[in-house]
């Protein structure tokens, strides 16, 4: 550890956001990056604690959940090397885990941070910024490119169902490790939810698009606008490769069956999402449109997707915007329930949610559920009707609300993967080593374990290429 009192000497200091006013007039990226002498100072925080509880991945509630990086990133190593001002051994060193580093320094919720030993006693180290300011330099010096050559290649051929964070993962995995991978997409652009489920201002697509670039030129084959059952069978992908892995994610979205759900003006979250995003490619950042000029948008549901829709629709230019929470407000500081280092489950301020703010306090409403959409003569969404609910999720009576909608954004989360891509391959078991009861074929990311974070993603995709990659070599030898 290059200076064991660094935690004592520098507060934490996180890339500011741009301010709320002038961030809302594009879709550029929110933060501002801090200078390289200011991030080796926020490197120095990392106390080298011996015990590194960032980056053991301690699993609890049965596994569901997490303390510590999932995908056992080697967190105090790259915080030293980058104190240092060896920025080509950092990256060295957190490309040993990650190999989307892009990706989650710039959306993952950090749960390194949580179980930072400094969070005992005050804010951990800003894990998640070092990390971006690593593999920006990365890029900047062409460090990346090199890293995903393989030192020579193999025979076999492995197909990846998917090019969202699991997908991605294990192509450059298994192409480090020699062998000819081609990533199918049924969408018209390579990325998955990172390119169009995630708005452009969290994750600015030429970042999506600069991963990709550089995996074609390390010899990856991506196939786009490809849907497996209909422009290619499950047969022919296992007749033309050695492996097959599904990474299609959990694109099951979760809706809301109540009545008026067939009135026009109803979206599920992640299809909003994905037009603002193609807008802004056609458009550029800098262009606003104001398609939701005039218009009452709200959001039901928390969590990012629902933080997402919020600030897309405040850009759109929405006169309001509103979101509903079945779920309490979560309190301001942990309970007795929720140690340290367990992920701490208290509010947070999202960035969509502080711009939605300024224009109307009462933005979130809590422990509310919807009963019904109301809709004009014309078919088309006018109003929904809410109710309050207890501790149990059950109404309350005489809590009746009713509130304006033009626009309703369904944003409840994921239910699962695609059951008829799964029944494509006869796949009716899926074991722990990412394998599945149909012997051609593996399972990795949201697919296998349900909706998650783009880490756990990154972890499966790496893990299922690494056992993929040593069942083929066993094959050359039987």
């Amino acid at each position: 550890m290059a200076d064991p009192f660094g935690f004592l000497k520098y507060p934490r200091k996180d890339n500011p956001y741009r301010p709320v006013a002038e961030r809302v007039q594009d879709w550029e990226e929110l933060q501002i990056p801090l200078s390289v002498a200011e991030r080796q100072e926020q490197a120095a925080r990392c106390m080298n604690c011996g015990i590194p509880f960032c980056h053991t991945g301690i699993f609890y509630g049965g596994k569901r959940a997490v303390s510590g990086c999932p995908n056992d990133n080697l967190i105090p190593e790259w915080n030293d090397f980058v104190y240092r001002g060896d920025f080509k051994n950092a990256f060295d060193r957190l490309v040993k885990t990650n190999p989307l580093p892009e990706m989650t320094g710039r959306v993952c919720p950090a749960p390194c941070e949580k179980s930072c030993t400094e969070g005992l006693n005050g804010s951990g180290v800003a894990i998640h910024d070092n990390e971006r300011f690593i593999i920006d330099q990365a890029f900047e010096n062409d460090w990346v490119k090199a890293d995903g050559l393989p030192v020579e290649r193999t025979e076999f051929k492995v197909a990846i169902v998917g090019s969202g964070p699991a997908g991605l993962s294990a192509a450059w995995r298994l192409n480090q490790l020699g062998h000819q991978v081609t990533v199918y997409e049924r969408s018209d652009r390579a990325g998955g939810l990172l390119m169009y489920g995630i708005p452009n201002m969290k994750l600015d697509k030429e970042i999506v698009q600069r991963r990709i670039d550089v995996m074609e030129e390390v010899g990856i084959r991506f196939v786009l606008n490809t849907e497996i059952g209909s422009d290619i069978s499950a047969e022919e992908l296992q007749s033309e490769y050695d492996r097959v892995i599904i990474a299609s994610g959990a694109s099951v979205a979760r809706d809301l069956k109540i009545p008026g759900r067939e009135l026009a003006g109803i979206h599920l979250a992640v299809d909003y999402l994905t037009e603002c995003t193609k807008q802004v490619m056609k458009q550029g950042k800098k262009v606003i449109e104001k398609p939701l000029a005039g218009k009452h948008v709200v959001v039901i549901g928390g969590g990012d997707t629902g933080n997402d829709c919020i600030g897309s629709a405040i850009r759109q230019g929405a006169a309001s915007v509103k979101q509903l929470e079945i779920t309490p407000q979560l309190p301001g500081t942990r309970t007795k329930n929720n140690p340290w280092p367990e992920y701490s489950m208290i509010d947070r301020l999202g960035y969509g949610q502080a711009e939605g703010l300024i224009e109307n306090p009462e933005l979130t409403v809590y422990s509310t559920s919807t009963k019904a959409f109301i809709g004009t003569e014309a078919g088309k969404v006018s109003a929904i009707e809410t109710v309050q609910v207890d501790s149990q999720f059950q109404p309350i009576q005489g809590t009746e609300k009713r509130l304006k909608a033009d626009l309703v954004l369904l944003a409840m989360g994921f239910t699962g993967a695609e059951k008829a891509l799964l029944d494509a391959f006869s796949v009716k078991e899926i074991y722990e080593n990412y394998a599945t009861d149909n012997e051609k074929v593996y399972v990795a990311g949201d697919a296998r374990r349900g909706p998650s974070l783009v880490i756990w993603g990154i972890r499966e995709g790496r893990k299922a290429a690494e056992e993929v990659d040593q069942l083929l070599r066993s094959m050359v030898y039987q």
